[in-house]
């Protein structure tokens, strides 16, 4: 597999995969998240990971309505592959990562394995239009985000480079916030899901107004 891989569609990955599961992680596709890799079992993983020549990983949040086990903890069945694309180690055990989202996933079933971390069969082909970059975007209503993003900011007295997110395209800005979003596994679950870059965006603005609508009538502090 080359340094710099394309990857033109499902076909040209591959069906078994190793998965992450972290509670508040989203990954999206060409989104970069940044990880600390320390419990033995990951180490492992991202040394196979490159053994294998593919460096991909496949990000999902533990289901923990469903889950009866928390030293193995049930999956939901839709999760995000990330390719290492940056790897430094920091000279304590530790690997410093960056995964770059590739496409989403959907779960076929959890395999019985020898190696300590998971593995899963995926079906990368109902979300074939993850491949397609920027696609959808002129369908983002980017005003209604964009207004939504300032009154969040202001009420958290927060600040940004308001002039690089206007220069943002869609996809990149939907993204990136929907990754940033400091929501719980729920929201964050349910813009994993979303069927397109519009409908992400339309969760993101729904999630962040009731936020901010209880912040104000009551004072809490924002959704963790």
């Amino acid at each position: 597999m080359p340094i710099n891989a394309e990857y033109r569609g499902p076909a040209d990955l591959p069906e078994v995969i190793p998965v992450f599961p972290l509670p508040g992680a989203l990954l999206l596709p060409r989104g970069q998240m940044p990880l600390n890799i320390f419990e033995p079992r990951y180490l492992a993983m991202v040394d196979d990971a490159f053994r294998d020549g593919h460096r991909l990983i496949g990000m999902i949040q533990p289901d923990a309505a469903h889950s009866h086990n928390p030293d193995h903890p049930t999956l939901f069945k839709v999760g995000c592959l990330g390719r290492i694309t940056q790897l430094a180690e920091s000279g304590d055990g530790r690997y410093l990562l960056e995964l770059t989202g590739v496409s989403r996933f959907k779960v076929l079933e959890e395999l019985s394995v020898l190696t300590p971390y998971r593995q899963c069969k995926v079906d990368l082909f109902p979300f074939v239009d993850d491949f397609t970059a920027r696609k959808g975007e002129d369908d983002v209503d980017r005003a209604t985000l964009l207004e939504v993003l300032s009154d969040f900011l202001k009420v958290n007295h927060l600040k940004v480079d308001w002039e690089g997110i206007e220069k943002a395209p869609n996809e990149a800005l939907v993204n990136a916030l929907a990754m940033m979003s400091p929501y719980g596994p729920a929201e964050k679950q349910a813009m994993l899901e979303a069927p397109d870059l519009k409908t992400r965006a339309e969760i993101l603005i729904a999630v962040t107004e009731m936020d901010l609508a209880k912040k104000r009538t009551s004072g809490d502090p924002p959704l963790q």
